[in-house]
């Protein structure tokens, strides 16, 4: 019960932060506040608990910064992922070469943040990977390019790409520091999206893959500019060749919804419910869902499953992987959880 009402109190706060109100006494009273009470009731509930004290410090730094997500490192292999929330729904991340301290920042739509995250973490930034040309990846690279101090190398396969300078394309490589970038050509969200497998150089560690909008948690892209063909190749033979153990980050915090939808082709998944319980308490206190891995995916993301009898089933489809594929992402378009 106290989470609940903790979840409608910190809904509205967070969004009397938005439309710019300084002054929460002259609104309307806090949720289920008895009868006649006003923002005295509201400020007595606020200032009572210890038991609340993290969520009112994840309202603080979450909330009323606008953030959907909390900032989190993930550290890996020589290397350091900070997960960065941006926009609605989506994220960034910074790259960092752990013993050079060179970094990369993935889709960096809020150049502000990232600068704030770099010189926070005084590493040395001098490069931009870009998956795909849609304006909540690549809209923030020219602003980027001319807040920042030095120069930078903006990765990617689109022309649309805003501040571009270094196009690339299938198996090409460069590198972060000692970190190795492999590029993955998987057209179809967009004709010229790119994905970036990082390992570190002279380990055998499986690294991490930014996959913008091509592999979500649980889901993959719209075919916007792609064919059923190319999402199946960029799934399930580009990414899916990965180590399972390949840590996936994605360009949007969609995990909730993605898994209802694979809940809904597969009910009976026990991966899947067992990720959306643990995605559930993760969201609750707005922490991020993710990294997920390649193995994971495979088991229980149905645009990656679409060879199992059970997933065919649904779609109607026996023995074509490809045709499911269509099916399921024409259906997920317009599902409603």
């Amino acid at each position: 019960m106290f989470s609940s009402v903790w979840k409608n109190i910190e809904t509205q706060l967070t969004s009397y932060y938005f439309r710019g109100l300084s002054k929460l006494a002259a609104k309307r009273p806090a949720v289920n506040a008895s009868p006649g009470a006003g923002a005295g009731s509201l400020k007595r509930f606020l200032v009572v608990p210890l038991l609340c004290r993290v969520n009112l410090q994840k309202l603080r730094t979450v909330g009323f910064r606008g953030m959907h997500s909390s900032l989190e490192d993930v550290m890996l292999d020589s290397m350091q992922v900070k997960i960065l929330p941006a926009l609605q729904d989506n994220y960034m991340y910074l790259i960092v070469d752990s013993k050079t301290q060179e970094a990369a920042v993935v889709d960096p739509v809020d150049p502000e943040l990232v600068i704030k995250t770099v010189k926070e973490a005084n590493v040395k930034l001098n490069k931009v990977l870009t998956t795909h040309h849609h304006w909540d990846h690549a809209g923030g690279n020219e602003r980027l390019v001319k807040m920042w101090d030095g120069e930078l190398q903006v990765y990617g396969g689109d022309e649309r790409i805003g501040a571009m300078n270094r196009k690339v394309c299938q198996d090409e490589t460069f590198t972060i520091g000692t970190l190795n970038v492999r590029c993955l050509s998987t057209p179809c969200h967009t004709s010229g999206h790119i994905c970036y497998h990082v390992t570190a150089a002279n380990s055998n560690a499986a690294g991490a893959v930014f996959t913008g909008d091509t592999l979500f948690q649980g889901g993959c892209g719209r075919f916007f500019e792609g064919t059923p063909e190319e999402m199946y190749d960029a799934l399930c033979a580009k990414l899916s060749a990965l180590p399972d153990d390949t840590k996936v980050f994605c360009g949007h915090e969609y995990t909730l919804q993605n898994m209802n939808f694979a809940r809904h082709v597969e009910p009976d998944n026990k991966n899947v419910q067992n990720r959306i319980e643990w995605a559930k308490l993760r969201r609750a206190t707005k922490d991020p869902t993710v990294p997920s891995t390649i193995g994971e995916e495979k088991l229980w993301n149905p645009f990656m499953r679409v060879h199992e009898s059970t997933v065919q089933d649904h779609a109607g489809i026996k023995a074509n992987p490809i045709s499911t594929m269509e099916a399921l992402r024409k259906e997920k378009d317009n599902f409603k959880a």
